[in-house]
This record gives structure tokens, C-alpha cells and sequence, in this order.
């Protein structure tokens, strides 16, 4: 099979040793006639020049994976008729879950509390997981992994999705009970996607239903949570966010959340995906595209996802 990586350049020298360890029988090429590809692998930023890739031109491409878990950025191109995949990948789920326990542990046990400066806290046990309700908004294959990672460590823990599928283990709360997903959420992990259901969803009002001091982590994406709000909210209660992703990347810095007392920055390093393990991913979709077999992690173009 004729495959075109079609992604940024930066990305060929990791990605490109890795695919073909997993899959040998494929022609990976960085350039060519779009009628003779079989298959594109595809990440936003290609091509290099600003244009939005026409997908047109690609008639006998069978599958367009793409190398990212999110594709809010690839759904929107009216171009793309072939059939697109989400990258779902062991090692990504593996760092969401260690970047978010991490984070929560932090924020349930209070460790930002102890100032070393010779005064003697010891007032400052906290509670037992048990007794630490903890949400996680958005339920796909990242957010069930954290769920679950969490109530193995013994917080309650509530997901949230908006069809409710259920996950075994977990309470997942759907739809309309998000304010009731909110009220509990003395820790919120945000892994939701980018959609035009998801943006802003955490706004003022849905801010205000958070207990007071309620810790926020969000590593799914920057338009959940509207930033002014946020900001106000931090202000008048809430307890403190963990903010792994913004609307604008890099996060310039003049932007106050970098300067704000109850706001922690991280660099989206929340997750990565790692060519080591996504490659085989990728191999195993391709051959399924090849023999005309069901894809795997395919996206549903209406919901985004």
C-alpha cells in the first residue's frame, strides 16, 4: 500500500521509523500524486505553507488517520469526504492518566499548604480519598482510564458525558445532570473534546455550581471553560485550576493566568502520543482499509468526534 505522512516536517524523523517497524508492507512516502495514495496520515500544520489541505484530489485514499486524538481542526474541512480516525493510542491514555492522578493527589492531599518556613501544620491532615468526590467530564477511552485510575485509588468518583454510556464501576451521569456532576466535583477533570456543544461549557453559571475550593484540572481542550469567568471565579471561591490547555498556543505572557496566585500553567504535556506505540495503531487501521474491514476509533463527523 502507497501511504502520504502528511505532516509537518518536524514530525518525519520520530514517526516515520516507527511506522514502518510496525507496518512493512507500506510505502511511506512525503510526497506524490494524491490519485495514487492508498492512505494518508495526517496532522494539522501540513502543509507547510498556511493553506488548508484539499482532500479532493485523493480519490483512491481509503482512510485519513490522524496522528492526534483530537480532530476538531480536521471535521471542519468541507473537502474531506474519505473516511476519518481518531488516534487512540496506549501510551497517550497511559500519560492523561498519570498527568490528572498526579494533579488530583496533589490537590486532595493539600501539598501546596506546607510552606517550608519552620510553622508546624500538622492541623492540616486531609480526609481520606473516600470522602473526596471527584468528576470527570468527558467519558471517551482518556476519561474512562482516568476514572477508573482515580476510583482505584479510592476517590468517589462521577464521570460525565452527554449520552451517559455507561462505563463498569463508574457512576456516569448524562445530559442534563451536569449540574449534578458539578455539585459533587470537589476536584473537576476536564477531558472533554472541542464541539460546538462543548465550547464554553463551563461558563459563569456552571462555574458557581462548584463546591467552594474546588480544584479544576482541565487537559482536554481550552474552549471548555471560559476564561474570564474562570478567572472571576477564582476570585470569589473556587479553590484552584490546573490548566494544561488554552485557546491560544503557546499562552502568551502577558495573559493573567500566568501571574494569577490560584492558577498553575503546564505546557500541554498533559498527554503525548508516542510513534512507538500509536504506530501500531496506525498499521493495524491501515490494514483494515486495505481488506475493506470496520475501522477502528472512526470519527462521527456530526458529533465531532
Amino acid at each position: 500500500m502507497r501511504v502520504l505522512f502528511a505532516a509537518p516536517a518536524r514530525l518525519w524523523d520520530a514517526w516515520s521509523p516507527a511506522l514502518r517497524a510496525a507496518c512493512p508492507e507500506m510505502e511511506l512516502c512525503r510526497q506524490g500524486d494524491p490519485a495514487c495514495f492508498d492512505a494518508l496520515i495526517y496532522a494539522p500544520g501540513y502543509p507547510e505553507d498556511g493553506r488548508v489541505l484539499d482532500f479532493t484530489p485523493f480519490t483512491r485514499a481509503r482512510v485519513v488517520q490522524s496522528l492526534w486524538a483530537g480532530v476538531e481542526r480536521i471535521v471542519t474541512n468541507p473537502t474531506l469526504t474519505q473516511p476519518l480516525c481518531r488516534m487512540v493510542d496506549p501510551g497517550l491514555a497511559q500519560g492523561m492518566v498519570e498527568y490528572c492522578t498526579g494533579w488530583a493527589l496533589r490537590a486532595h492531599l493539600g501539598m501546596d499548604r506546607f510552606a517550608q518556613d519552620g510553622v508546624w501544620r500538622n492541623q492540616l491532615t486531609p480526609p481520606l480519598a473516600q470522602r473526596r468526590g471527584v468528576t470527570v467530564l468527558g467519558m471517551g477511552e482518556l476519561g474512562r482510564a482516568v476514572a477508573l485510575a482515580l476510583a482505584g485509588l479510592g476517590f468517589r468518583v462521577a464521570g460525565w458525558s452527554q449520552s451517559g454510556r455507561p462505563v463498569p464501576g463508574i457512576e456516569v451521569l448524562a445530559g442534563d445532570a451536569l449540574p449534578q456532576a458539578l455539585n459533587r466535583a470537589e476536584i473537576l477533570v476536564c477531558l472533554l473534546p472541542d464541539t460546538g456543544g462543548t465550547r464554553n461549557l463551563l461558563d459563569a453559571a456552571r462555574l458557581s455550581l462548584l463546591p467552594p475550593g474546588a480544584t479544576i484540572i482541565n487537559a482536554g481542550r481550552g474552549s471548555l471553560i471560559d476564561e474570564a469567568a474562570l478567572l472571576a471565579a477564582l476570585d470569589q471561591g473556587l479553590g484552584h485550576a490546573v490548566l494544561d490547555v488554552f485557546r491560544q498556543e503557546p499562552l502568551p505572557p502577558e495573559h493573567p493566568f500566568w501571574t494569577h496566585p490560584q492558577v498553575t500553567v503546564t505546557p500541554h504535556v498533559s498527554a503525548e502520543t508516542r510513534p512507538e506505540s500509536a504506530a501500531h495503531v496506525v498499521a493495524e487501521n491501515l490494514r483494515r482499509a486495505m481488506r475493506g474491514a470496520p475501522l477502528l476509533h472512526l470519527v462521527d463527523r456530526a458529533r465531532g468526534y
